[in-house]
């Protein structure tokens, strides 16, 4: 079964090696089509040059000083919004040159462009049409008792001992996860019994809106995270699917372009948002267009890694435990080099090899962050996933194409069931899903311990994980060939860090 992504793409379970990236870690099984083109917004004298979005990094804890908005406006840039707190502040300007003259001003840390392509008009994209469960195949769910009607075929609750769980804890009411994605629809059945409306906004400009239903996705834009919210806390309520912890609240702050780009100052406004509407737990599955990677030797890209590592640092002082995908591209992340080939993906991607311990995928790879590969329905590595000792810290799942892993009658797709706009549900798959699932557990680890703050979340997390030792060898596709080399012990290694997330243990322990 197929499910909608971003950028004219389609989901589905797909053999290996196929998997290409996009911001949405799901797995797609095309091609992107080109960004599109778009208006320029442009300052007086400059009306002829593409109108960019910048970051500009001054002391954390102050504003920009009046030295420094007098250089930005000398330098043809307008100040968005300033986030004072993690001195982060969004400057558009059509000044080609504006990055590197700010560079040189006193008070400035760093600066750099957001995007390659201009600023865009919200013009809609098609997403193709998500393939949903149909009336017949809803039908022939034969019903648990105590259970919601499709969840017999979820076969990644029982993964992680979650319908278990729910014997003792459906999770708090004081709760709330927030999901930084494409915008949720809070008017799903599933979702609307827990849905937090004043920790949602629309993050997409780099400063908030909260108008009434700013942070659902458009007609025609990606059902992904309303799929995420889903997974993370469908009510128990007898209607449709059931989440990983279906008593807590969860919050949309949508973050991707109609077009579907997550830019840096959208991402930074997210977790700032979070951060200060009191959210327990943020879930980041995406990473930051337009660079897969960020490399720390690029001045630009050495500003987004800086931006969005203030904001991910300062949503955890505040107390959420911030948790991202890890990839779809099968990569080695501790690997010596990496061959990128998407970026930037909003202009024009070319090769580059970058290294991975100076080039970061951000989110997922910044401090603090919990970083999750994705299982299938035999509980090893989905073909997809990212992986390496080191960087993923927690193994969830995500699924993989049935092909390569069966799940168990009565479920029939190895794909992740969740809901989809406008009262449907359908199935996804990717390290996107895995990571919910993580979300999920530490909200229910919150719950049971509502005054840890996100640091001892995070310990018991790790610590209540099932220990799951390496997938050796890993062929599987079956073709005799290695697949990918996971490294470290039972209990730490690069395919499922700390091991498979444990649902049951963060209710009873």
């Amino acid at each position: 079964m197929t499910a909608p992504l971003k950028r004219s793409r389609r989901l589905t379970a797909i053999p290996l090696g196929m998997a290409m990236a996009t911001a949405l870690l799901v797995v797609p099984d095309i091609t992107a089509s080109a960004a599109e083109s778009a208006g320029s917004a442009g300052s007086a004298g400059q009306s002829d040059a593409p109108g960019l979005s910048y970051v500009v990094n001054v002391r954390a804890g102050h504003g920009p000083s009046a030295h420094v908005k007098k250089a930005i406006a000398e330098a043809g840039g307008t100040i968005v919004t300033s986030y004072d707190r993690i001195g982060v502040v969004v400057v558009h300007s059509t000044n080609p040159g504006f990055a590197a003259e700010i560079r040189e001003v006193r008070g400035v840390r760093s600066a750099g462009a957001t995007r390659t392509a201009p600023l865009p008009a919200q013009s809609t994209t098609d997403v193709g049409t998500p393939k949903v469960l149909t009336a017949e195949e809803v039908a022939d769910v034969e019903a648990v008792d105590g259970q919601d009607p499709l969840e017999p075929l979820q076969w990644d609750l029982p993964a992680i001992k979650a319908d278990k769980a729910h014997e003792v804890s459906l999770g708090s009411r004081d709760v709330t996860v927030a999901v930084i994605d494409t915008g949720v629809d809070d008017t799903h059945p599933d979702i609307a019994p827990n849905f937090d409306r004043d920790a949602s906004a629309n993050c997409v400009t780099g400063k908030p809106d909260t108008s009434d239903g700013a942070w659902r996705p458009g007609p025609t834009e990606s059902a992904h995270g309303t799929h995420v919210a889903g997974e993370i806390a469908a009510a128990k309520n007898g209607v449709g699917v059931t989440g990983v912890a279906p008593g807590v609240k969860v919050s949309g702050i949508k973050v991707s372009t109609t077009a579907g780009y997550f830019y840096t100052e959208a991402v930074v406004c997210g977790f700032m948002w979070a951060a200060e509407h009191g959210v327990d737990v943020t879930n980041n599955s995406y990473y930051t267009d337009p660079w897969y990677f960020n490399c720390k030797n690029d001045p630009d890209q050495k500003a987004l890694v800086e931006a969005l590592g203030r904001a991910t640092k300062y949503a955890e002082q505040k107390g959420a435990v911030n948790v991202a995908a890890a990839g779809n591209e099968n990569y080695d992340l501790a690997a010596d080099e990496i061959t990128d080939p998407v970026s930037p993906n909003d202009s024009t991607p070319s090769d580059r090899v970058i290294d991975p311990s100076e080039c970061l995928d951000i989110p997922t790879q910044l401090p603090g962050v919990v970083t999750v590969a994705s299982t299938g329905a035999k509980g090893i590595k989905s073909s997809f996933s990212n992986h390496g000792l080191g960087v993923i810290d927690i193994a969830a799942p995500g699924g993989d194409s049935t092909r390569f892993q069966t799940p168990a009658p009565p479920a029939t797709s190895g794909l992740i069931l969740g809901p989809l706009p406008g009262g449907r549900w359908g199935y996804m798959a990717g390290t996107s899903m895995a990571s919910p699932h993580v979300a999920g557990v530490a909200a229910l680890i919150k719950s049971t311990h509502p005054h840890a703050p996100a640091a001892l979340v995070k310990a018991l997390l790790y610590a209540q994980a099932d220990a799951t030792p390496c997938t050796d060898p890993y062929d599987i596709d079956g073709d005799g060939k290695v697949d990918a080399v996971c490294e470290g012990p039972r209990n730490y290694n690069g395919f499922y860090g700390f091991g498979t997330t444990d649902a049951l243990d963060a209710v009873t322990r």
